[in-house]
């Protein structure tokens, strides 16, 4: 069964901590309800996020279905902060932090 493009979205994004020394990639279906996770964690919070205060937005990127955004996600992942810092300055040079613009 061939899988056809619908109104799914999903998005691959990059967060760092205020001064921007901590790059987290991940995925998600709803970037706006993720930045808030992300910036409201539980208390007492193990995650990366939490516990390095990764919770601006630099980078994303939109795709319709979920396994190619997971697919790039890896991908993004395995680079070196070098090749990630060139991703980013593509897009947002000033690295400001795009969380009122979701």
């Amino acid at each position: 069964m061939k899988k056809t493009l619908g109104t799914h979205n999903y998005y691959v994004y990059i967060l760092t901590n205020k001064n921007k020394t901590v790059l987290y990639i991940g995925v998600t279906n709803d970037l706006k309800a993720r930045l808030y996770y992300h910036n409201n964690p539980e208390a007492n919070s193990k995650h990366f996020t939490h516990k390095y205060k990764c919770g601006y937005l630099l980078y994303y990127e939109h795709f319709y279905v979920i396994e190619i955004a997971t697919q790039r996600e890896k991908q993004l992942k395995k680079w070196r902060r070098e090749k990630k810092e060139e991703l980013i300055n593509q897009s947002n040079p000033n690295w400001n932090f795009l969380n009122d613009t979701i």
